[in-house]
């Protein structure tokens, strides 16, 4: 299966909220910007983002995969229910971007660096 493929399907898992199939595409070690989280953390950190943004939906805008790496440029429309980036959102629907870059081992993502447009929320505020 390409790279590509396996990250559409872990795209899938987030956007179902099927935790159970999370440890299929990342790594018991993952690295979250720089800090070792473990796939425990790493899942909280999901089910965390998806409680305070209930309307949250990964859509892939751009896609670029090599035999390693992912580069991905997400877009999201959401409503967070109240802070969001040290934000007062509070349920507002705003628009942003996110880029981000995932090292793959095995077939399963162990690091994550990850960069979200703060500056296309303030200006929406």
């Amino acid at each position: 299966m390409e790279l590509s493929d396996i990250y559409r399907n872990y795209i899938t898992c987030l956007n179902q909220q099927d935790w159970s199939k999370l440890e299929l595409y990342v790594d018991n070690d993952v690295c979250y910007n720089n800090m070792q989280i473990g796939l425990s953390g790493y899942r909280k950190m999901l089910e965390s983002n998806f409680y305070n943004i209930p309307d949250l939906h990964f859509n892939i805008q751009l896609l670029i995969a090599d035999s390693t790496y992912i580069a991905s440029r997400l877009s999201f429309d959401c409503s967070p229910k109240g802070r969001f980036l040290d934000l007062n959102i509070n349920g507002k629907k705003i628009s942003f971007s996110e880029n981000v870059f995932y090292e793959f081992q095995k077939e399963k993502i162990i690091k994550v660096w990850s960069i979200i447009d703060k500056v296309a929320i303030e200006s929406q505020l």
